[in-house]
């Protein structure tokens, strides 16, 4: 098993302290060995708590995340919530088949999108992007995945908060050259899809954080992020997935088993 060397560390806190854009400061260090953990919608499987939701965020800032990993849509009027899937059928019990883009937030706020996972859910509704923002300020990250969504009143409400070092930014290439004209301070984290598309990415971005499906990585891929100054965040596969991804020093995974990832990463630390 390969460890995680002091070279390694400190390594990877001169890329962190050299967050690039302007006059920005680094992200927050890791808390478990080294590697970020994001919570893929929040802590949601572990525990069956309705995806998306702030019972899910919070239990993910319980275990100690660094990120929760946030889907944001807009409402009919307006407003900014999280839900991961366009049309809300599948968050109800009873058969309601409509857009987030075409319901007002009150009529979103009034379904219940805990009763489908187990009673003790019932009347869990969904959060805005506001109540979000406000239950993880000093306690954890938000990966923010743009669904369907603007950009400068999202960055307005961040830079209210002073939360502009605790967003990255998952979204389009053309959304993340709009958050970076607006807002030169905020973590963009571009995704290339395929390797063959990285080295385009790099010149366009000249990113510090990069994103990743499990399916295109590779030793190879790594290598270059890692030349070009970038740390990677990758979508994880499950436990089978976190081993090799340690193996390539991979220095972030998003997961929809955060508690189980942080202690797998304290088992592996002690073994160090």
């Amino acid at each position: 098993m390969k460890k995680i060397s002091i070279i390694s560390i400190v390594a990877l806190g001169c890329i962190l302290s050299a967050w690039s854009s302007p006059g920005s400061t680094s992200l927050k260090p890791p808390r478990h060995g080294g590697i970020y953990v994001v919570a893929h919608r929040g802590a949601h499987y572990e525990q069956n708590i309705p995806e998306n939701t702030i019972p899910a965020y919070q239990k993910a800032i319980d275990f100690g995340v660094d990120f929760v990993e946030i889907d944001v849509r807009t409402t009919k009027d307006g407003y900014f919530v999280s839900v991961h899937n366009e049309n809300v059928n599948q968050y109800v019990l009873e058969d309601y088949n409509r857009k987030v883009a075409d319901m007002t937030l009150t009529e979103l706020k009034q379904l219940d999108v805990g009763s489908r996972k187990g009673p003790e859910w019932k009347d869990t509704r969904i959060p805005t992007f506001e109540e979000i923002l406000d239950l993880c300020k000093g306690n954890c990250g938000i990966y923010l995945d743009l669904k369907q969504a603007s950009v400068k009143p999202l960055i307005e409400m961040i830079k209210a908060r002073g939360m502009e070092q605790d967003v990255i930014w998952y979204a389009d290439d053309d959304e993340l050259e709009e958050v970076k004209k607006i807002c030169p301070e905020c973590i963009i984290m571009p995704d290339p899809g395929k390797e063959k598309y990285l080295p385009e990415l790099i010149e366009r971005f000249h990113p510090d954080l990069i994103s990743a499906s499990w399916k295109n990585i590779s030793g190879s891929f790594v290598e270059t992020c890692h030349k070009a100054g970038a740390i990677l965040i990758v979508d994880g596969k499950g436990p089978k997935t976190w081993e090799p991804a340690l193996e390539w020093d991979i220095e972030g995974i998003q997961t929809d088993q955060p508690a189980a990832l942080i202690d797998f990463l304290k088992k592996r630390n002690l073994n160090d």
